[in-house]
């Protein structure tokens, strides 16, 4: 397999990984976002901000990495080297991605919910 082909299959396979990703967080976190930003306008522009970089850093990782040719088990593992760094980098995104959500939460006062306490047998003596 010729060192082109070799990384065009790395990057191919780090999209799709990366696509996967980005529909398997789309709603939960569109729905956290909507709650955070306070309008639909603003959660989208956060949501597809969150896209792009969900796509793109693995991508970069991932174009780090580039194989040198090789035939058979070579051509294999130069491409799951490749696709290592590319998860490294998808990795990455998530994190910071979680990071960054987690201290909005934290800040955000709507979170803070003061429990009444339980009436459900009637007030103790």
């Amino acid at each position: 397999m010729s060192p082109v082909v070799s990384f065009f299959v790395g990057l191919a396979l780090t999209l799709i990984t990366a696509l996967v990703v980005v529909f398997y967080l789309k709603t939960p976190l569109r729905h956290i976002l909507c709650d955070l930003c306070g309008t639909e306008q603003r959660a989208d522009f956060w949501t597809a901000f969150s896209n792009v970089v969900l796509i793109l850093l693995p991508i970069i990782f991932a174009l780090t990495r580039r194989p040198t040719g090789g035939s058979g088990s070579e051509a294999f593992f130069e491409i799951t080297d490749q696709l290592l760094w590319a998860f490294v980098g998808l990795l990455l995104a998530v994190i910071v991605l979680g990071f960054f959500i987690s201290i909005f939460i934290l800040k955000d006062p709507r979170q803070r919910k003061i429990e009444a306490p339980n009436t459900q047998y009637g007030p103790t003596t």
